[in-house]
């Protein structure tokens, strides 16, 4: 369905979910030991999914209202080892993620997205779906990324930032493309990233700032719309998030 996708291979450290009648404690949220269940539960967690539908790892935590596998794709959803998805959260079919993965409450990643290893995803975050994110990549509380948006690793994006990829929403028929964020690059809170932008390797994006073109690599953006400056020594990337 999409082009140039990298798509994680089964191999024999990964099960698929097998499902199973739901037992009376289920409908409580008991757990066994005081523990959250763990993957060999999944069948607890995974709505609206067959046997088919979810390939994951090992020592995974899904909480019971989470749902990994939505929808009808030719893809499976896979997931490594390692994750840790919370209630209320929706992992779409056709998703590839890596191990050490780890949401927080009613996250969205719809299909087509793909994401490296140890990366947390903040309560309310969308991902909505043809992305591809790298390793060791920590995405805060309600951000928004769009479609045909690339973020690479060891990067950093605040609580309630805004990456868009449609100019003139409606009015025109022109193809969307989200932002594309390098390597070591931090986006400061309730920062707004405009179609096409690249934010470059180690660069920084402050709060509330509105980026309309290209940030060069190892500089700052600041302000609306946000202009270039000097990056200041104590800002100096890359992050450090591995």
């Amino acid at each position: 369905m999409f082009e140039n996708r990298t798509v994680l291979a089964p191999d024999e450290s990964r099960e698929r979910a097998v499902l199973r009648p739901l037992e009376p404690s289920d409908a409580t949220g008991a757990t066994d030991g005081g523990r959250p269940r763990r993957c060999r539960a999944m069948s607890e967690a995974v709505r609206d999914a067959d046997a088919d539908s979810v390939v994951r790892g090992e020592d995974c935590t899904i909480d019971d209202d989470a749902t990994v596998g939505y929808g009808e794709f030719d893809e499976p959803t896979r997931i490594g080892d390692g994750a840790t998805i919370r209630a209320g959260s929706i992992v779409y079919g056709d998703v590839t993620i890596g191990d050490e993965f780890a949401t927080g409450h009613d996250v969205l990643v719809r299909e087509g997205t793909e994401i490296g290893d140890d990366v947390l995803v903040g309560t309310k975050t969308v991902i909505d779906g043809r992305t591809t994110i790298g390793s060791h990549v920590s995405l805060q509380t309600n951000v928004y990324v769009p479609t045909q948006t690339t973020i690479g690793s060891n990067v950093f994006v605040g609580p309630g930032a805004v990456l868009t990829n449609d100019e003139y929403p409606i009015r025109t028929d022109d193809g969307l493309e989200g932002p594309t964020i390098e390597d070591g690059a931090s986006i400061g809170a309730n920062a707004t990233l405009l179609p096409g932008v690249t934010i470059g390797e180690n660069a920084f994006v402050a709060a509330g700032a509105v980026v309309t073109d290209d940030v060069p690599a190892d500089s700052l953006a600041v302000g609306t719309p946000a202009t270039i400056q000097e990056l200041p020594e104590p800002l100096e990337g890359p992050n450090d998030l591995a």
